[in-house]
């Protein structure tokens, strides 16, 4: 009897505040008017994908006191969006960022049951947290939490929000709750009965080692990122060794790296054109800003087309508020010398060679050899595609790619169930009597 091949798991992320879009060309649409997100949805769900993934932010970022120029302004709220979404597909799952740092466990979990309901079955929760003091002034109880704190936090969030889904037996029954923990000290009655997949689906990002050991313990999905086959084979190999600590098989978690692409009639077309979105995606301007990250410092005076500055980073420079911070920028600056002096790069070709890469380029038939090859070896267990372009920019993959893994066997010809869970693979939580 012939073994099926792998299956291929794939999820549409809606592009967020980031320097993947490409903001001039001139198909790039609104990011806030909701025939945007009804466009890349209903591709998606065309394409059978799993899931639509929002991402979300707390707060505008700033560089040196202004609104950083790649942030998206009047951005609706992620549950928001889904829940209106719900009416407009049938099967496409529904997965948004919400904060577990400034949310508390019972609000959230009656947002994300009602939307389980709504859409019979297709919520998922992307859990994050943020030790970002900058956005914790947003919040009521203001400040920041320690980076331990944040993911204890988070853990004890989550099994709280899982006693609420299950105060309600699988028939039907309402029981009330009680929870006393370090962060939380609630009890009463849930309101909303047991959803359609029993809890909704849990997602997690990170790659810190507290992310992989928090993935292991409780999440559904972990959303991750590798730049090499062999990057992603180490984590894959790391994350799913986890699993069996707590009692979970490697069918329990999902791995699904962010990844973009760029299709080609040849593949010298293909490259060609990846090259042109990556000098595209790191304007002049945009290369200055990536390196001021780093440097924490104004380097304005500096020419893109000129070398990198030979002065050494400033840490914990409050020139960026609200990004990501760079753990070590001077092990960042030294790297990018490296690359600079080797190659012969100015400063903007050294942040497009460092930060603007795609991930599959090629034919539509090598991205989905290539596609299939990864899942194949255990480099991850799906992907997660990030459009450069808002919202037309996963047309050309559902058309040209997803009927070239249905041709290989490792891709759905039709949705086999109605939920989330279901799409995945994943089992239903049993609940509790």
């Amino acid at each position: 009897m012939t073994q099926r091949p792998k299956q291929v798991h794939l999820a549409a992320h809606f592009p967020g505040v980031n320097n993947t879009t490409v903001w001039s060309d001139p198909g790039s649409g609104s990011h806030i008017d909701f025939a945007s997100f009804t466009h890349l949805a209903r591709t998606a769900e065309r394409g059978l994908f799993d899931f639509f993934f929002l991402a979300e932010g707390l707060r505008l970022r700033e560089h040196k006191g202004r609104i950083h120029d790649l942030d998206v302004v009047g951005r609706p709220e992620s549950l928001t969006v889904l829940t209106a979404l719900a009416a407009v597909t049938e099967r496409l799952g529904l997965a948004g960022t919400v904060n577990a740092t400034f949310n508390e466990p019972f609000e959230l979990a009656r947002r994300f049951a009602s939307l389980d309901h709504l859409s019979a079955g297709r919520a998922a929760w992307n859990v994050v947290t943020t030790s970002d003091a900058f956005t914790g002034e947003n919040f009521r109880r203001g400040g920041y939490l320690d980076r331990a704190d944040r993911y204890t936090r988070a853990a004890e969030f989550l099994a709280t929000a899982r006693e609420l889904w299950d105060s309600w037996t699988p028939d039907g029954r309402q029981r009330g709750f009680t929870h006393h923990g370090e962060h939380f000290a609630i009890e009463g009655e849930f309101p909303v009965p047991r959803s359609p997949q029993g809890h909704p689906v849990v997602i997690q990002a990170g790659d810190s080692s507290e992310g992989r050991e928090f993935a292991a313990s409780a999440a559904d999905v972990i959303f991750t990122r590798h730049g090499t086959p062999e990057a992603g084979r180490a984590f894959y190999a790391d994350v799913k060794g986890r699993l069996a600590a707590y009692g979970r098989s490697a069918d329990d978690l999902k791995i699904m790296p962010g990844v973009t692409y760029v299709l080609g009639d040849t593949a010298a077309e293909a490259q060609e054109k990846a090259a042109g979105i990556r000098r595209a995606q790191v304007s002049p301007q945009n290369a200055l800003l990536a390196l001021e990250q780093v440097w924490g410092v104004d380097l304005s005076a500096y020419d893109p087309d000129g070398p990198l500055p030979d002065i050494d980073p400033v840490p914990d420079s409050e020139l960026v508020q609200g990004r990501v911070r760079i753990a070590d920028p001077f092990a960042v600056a030294a790297k990018w010398r490296a690359l600079s002096e080797a190659k012969g790069l100015s400063i903007r070709q050294t942040v497009v060679e460092t930060t603007a890469r795609q991930s599959f380029v090629g034919t539509p038939d090598a991205v989905a050899a290539e596609l299939a090859e990864s899942v194949r070896t255990e480099a991850a267990d799906g992907f997660i595609l990030v459009p450069h372009l808002t919202p037309g920019g996963l047309d050309e993959f559902v058309e040209k790619v997803v009927p070239l893994l249905q041709e290989r066997g490792v891709y759905r010809t039709e949705y086999e169930g109605t939920t989330l869970r279901s799409h995945l693979g994943l089992r239903e939580p049993a609940g509790k009597d």
